[in-house]
Parts: C-alpha cells; sequence; structure tokens
C-alpha cells in the first residue's frame, strides 16, 4: 500500500523553516532539552504518519511505501513500529549525520528500555562537521553501554530491529533529521531483511 501525504502545513511552518535554514550553523553546545522547533516540527510529522498507520496492522512479509512532501523524517517512521512492537530488544541505524534533539530521544528510549541495545552507524564527516552531535553520541553509548558507534564512509539511511512480535527494517531517504523535502521511505516486516543488514553492519570497522 502507498501512502501519500501532501505538504499543507501551516504557512508559519514553512516560514519557521525557511528562517532555520537561512540562519542555520553547526551547534556548539549539548542539548539536554528538546527546543521548541523541534516539537512542532516532530509533532506535525508524526501526526501525520501515525494517524495514517495507527489502525494497521503490521503481518510478517508486509512492506509498506511511503512518499512523504516534507512533513515526515525517517524517526517517524521509527516511532510506527514502537507503536506496533513497544519494546526493542536491538536496532540499529545508519545516518549520515543527526541532530542533537534526535541523540536525546535516543537516550530517553534507552533510559526508559523501550530499546536495549543500539548499533549506532554515522558518515565520516560525522565527527568533525558535527563535533557536538557526535560527542553527545559517544557519550550516550559508553555511559549506557548498549551498543556501538561506527564512523565511515557512509550515506544510507536505514534502521533495522526486532522485539518479540516481528523484525523490521526502515529505509528512507531521509537523514534522522527534519528537512522540508520530498522523500520516499519504506518499512518492512521480515527477519531475512532485517538480518542481511545487520550482517552488513556488524562487519564495518570503524574509522574511530
Amino acid at each position: 500500500m502507498d501512502l501519500n501525504f501532501n505538504n499543507d502545513a501551516p504557512q508559519a511552518a514553512d516560514e519557521q523553516q525557511k528562517k532555520s535554514s537561512d540562519h542555520s550553523h553547526r551547534r556548539t553546545t549539548a542539548c539536554t532539552t528538546f527546543s521548541k522547533q523541534y516539537l512542532y516540527r516532530r509533532g506535525f510529522s508524526e501526526a501525520r504518519l501515525l494517524e495514517a498507520m495507527n489502525l494497521e496492522k503490521f503481518e510478517k512479509g508486509q512492506c509498506w511505501h511511503f512518499i512523504t512532501a516534507g512533513d515526515v523524517d525517517s524517526l517517524s517512521f521509527l516511532k510506527v513500529v514502537l507503536i506496533h512492537q513497544p519494546k526493542l530488544h536491538y536496532l540499529l541505524f545508519s545516518t549520515w549525520c543527526m541532530a542533537a534533539e534526535d541523540i536525546l530521544q535516543f537516550s530517553e528510549w534507552i533510559e526508559q528500555g523501550v530499546i536495549e541495545h543500539l548499533d549506532c552507524y554515522v558518515g565520516e564527516i560525522f565527527p568533525n562537521q558535527y563535533r557536538v552531535e557526535y560527542r553527545m553520541l559517544k557519550d550516550l553509548v559508553e555511559r549506557t553501554q548498549c551498543g556501538r558507534v561506527a564512523v565511515f564512509r557512509n550515506h544510507s539511511k536505514i534502521y533495522a530491529g526486532w522485539g518479540d512480535d516481528f523484525h523490521f527494517v526502515i529505509e528512507c531517504s531521509a537523514k534522522i533529521n527534519t528537512n522540508p523535502r520530498t522523500e520516499q521511505g519504506s518499512i518492512t516486516i521480515d527477519e531475512g531483511v532485517c538480518l542481511f543488514f545487520k550482517e552488513y553492519f556488524d562487519g564495518i570497522k570503524s574509522f574511530e
């Protein structure tokens, strides 16, 4: 089934995103709470996606396909999975880069026991161009001993994991951080596909 989310967000959201992009700069301090702008974007994107998927039932072998118009990012797809499977024994994510607020979200999930084991795969630009975010991610993994952080020549955007009920893979053209562009994504409920990706990423040797 294909779900097409049209970009009918309030004009204020577009203006806010434009202001953000016009004055974007690298974070210089660590993030300890969610920003209002982050909550607005995240809340709007998730409301759209969760409204469409909340009544659906995931079954093994299914693959859901999505095309979005700037109102959904890849972390929203993970929230959909967590509705149907509130606890994950294992999760890996792969991204080129990510925002500090996204790292804080993973930190909360780990501390709440939503995610037991987390392996993080980031692009080679992340340690130098996103120094604060990289330090936050490393500190999270070292503090909780939840998994590992690997840096390599990476531009893939993938989640793969499982809980008691099913294995899943999320593939998305969007990075974890929110952006206003059209993106495509999919959620596959399949053990073989999940383990296919895990086997590959398990073999990654980090630059660090």
